[in-house]
């Protein structure tokens, strides 16, 4: 009879999950006093929350911040953040080139590991209503979170801003908040708060001041003029320049390089030179393929000013997020 074969099996080992992880990009209605956004940033300290980014806008008089974490901790910070906005920002008193109908404006939360879109519309709707229960100041939910079909795009929620949603509330009651009363804060407006997949903001700047081309280039350039899917832009003025300002809501189906070389084409229609571009806030890395690397940087990333890997994509700053003011 043969010698059987001695088989040991290696004990397994439980590998621990990853943790769910979350991120919120709130956008705020000030972009020129440095001491109130820092104000906002340091109310979203919250045990369990890493600040990834903050930047600031003075001529579209706008900020934005990108934290991520634990999802519980990540909404608390969120919801202070809005507290402290209305506190802080006064939108009687306050004119930019960007859209807006609150201090705290936008309120997008976004899944990152381990935690589902539909997760983070639970989490939103929670948020909400805490922000109406602490601070008085209505919401509207969009995106994914949106409880009404015509309330799922930002702009449609917007519609007006801050003035025109003010005056409509009192006459229109379709038009009044999902949360709170059918009046805006009388200084703070209402928060659209969502929830959302990925959204890369950003901004192609032309040579010279022709804004009637650069509304023409993002006409044709957003989705809703027949562009190219999951693209929003709108042309504006920015310290004397033309700008395209572009949301790309699905990078994997349109990426950014695709949206750089329709505006690129676009602008010579239009007798327009493009010039540099900006990055607001985060990318994810896939969006920057072939990679982040100077030698491997496609045509868009080597003209997009101030892009440095280790700052501005999500991936390598929740590795080494910054420092809190």
């Amino acid at each position: 009879m043969a010698e059987q074969e001695l088989v040991v099996e290696e004990p397994k080992v439980e590998r621990p999950l990853q943790e769910p992880i979350v991120e919120c990009v709130p956008n705020f209605s000030e972009g020129r006093e440095e001491r109130v956004v820092r104000e906002i940033v340091r109310a979203m300290r919250v045990f369990g929350v890493s600040l990834l980014d903050w930047s600031m806008d003075a001529a579209h008089h706008r900020s934005v911040v990108t934290i991520a974490g634990a999802p519980e901790a990540v909404a608390e910070a969120a919801i202070r953040a809005v507290g402290r906005a209305a506190e802080l920002i006064d939108l009687t008193q306050q004119v930019g080139v960007h859209p807006r109908m609150g201090a705290a404006d936008v309120v997008p939360f976004v899944p990152v590991q381990n935690f589902s879109l539909g997760q983070c519309v639970s989490l939103a709707h929670h948020a909400g209503l805490e922000i109406w229960r602490r601070y008085g100041v209505p919401v509207y939910f969009y995106e994914a979170a949106a409880m009404r079909p015509d309330r799922v795009r930002l702009e449609d929620v917007r519609r007006g801003q801050f003035e025109g949603i003010r005056d409509a509330v009192k006459r229109d009651s379709s038009r009044h908040p999902d949360v709170g009363l059918g009046e805006l804060h009388p200084t703070a407006g209402a928060v659209a708060v969502g929830a959302r997949q990925f959204l890369i903001a950003y901004n192609i700047h032309l040579h010279g001041n022709d804004l009637h081309a650069a509304r023409a280039i993002a006409k044709d350039l957003r989705a809703s003029g027949g562009g190219l899917a999951g693209v929003k832009a709108i042309g504006v003025m920015v310290d004397g320049r033309a700008q395209v300002s572009v949301n790309i809501t699905d990078f994997y189906t349109t990426p950014v390089a695709m949206v750089h070389e329709m505006v690129c084409r676009l602008a010579t229609r239009h007798g327009a030179e493009v010039a540099e571009g900006e990055l607001i806030g985060l990318v994810p890395e896939a969006a920057c393929a072939p990679g982040s690397a100077e030698e491997t940087r496609p045509e868009w990333l080597r003209q997009t000013i101030g892009f440095h890997a280790d700052e501005k994509v999500l991936e390598k700053r929740l590795l080494r997020p910054v420092e809190w003011p």
